[in-house]
């Protein structure tokens, strides 16, 4: 019995991490055709070391929502959450750093 309430433990676990991890989750476009990237978006806070890279996309007639799409080093895409307080200084520095090279 114990053998069995174990497994059944594990199998919820997997299970509850595995929905965890798909949340802010970015799907690529189909078909060519342009619409939003982030079907939901993440807004705990990602230690800056697991974060590779970082791609912000401004509204427009693809999407009105503006989109923070940050590539884990482990390869996963993840939708981030723009009003999150840390998120927002990431994309200030990705303004700041584009400004700086405008000039």
């Amino acid at each position: 019995m114990n053998a069995t309430v174990a497994a059944a433990a594990l199998f919820l676990s997997l299970f509850l991490f595995s929905s965890t991890q798909t949340e802010g989750v970015s799907l690529a476009r189909i078909g060519g055709e342009l619409r939003c990237q982030c079907v939901n978006t993440h807004s705990k806070f990602i230690p800056p070391k697991n974060i590779q890279d970082v791609k912000l996309t401004q509204s427009g007639p693809h999407c009105q929502n503006v989109e923070v799409i940050a590539t884990l080093k482990d390869g996963r895409e993840v939708c981030l959450e723009p009003t999150a307080a840390w998120v927002k200084i990431i994309i200030k520095a990705i303004l700041d750093k584009a400004q700086g090279n405008a000039h």
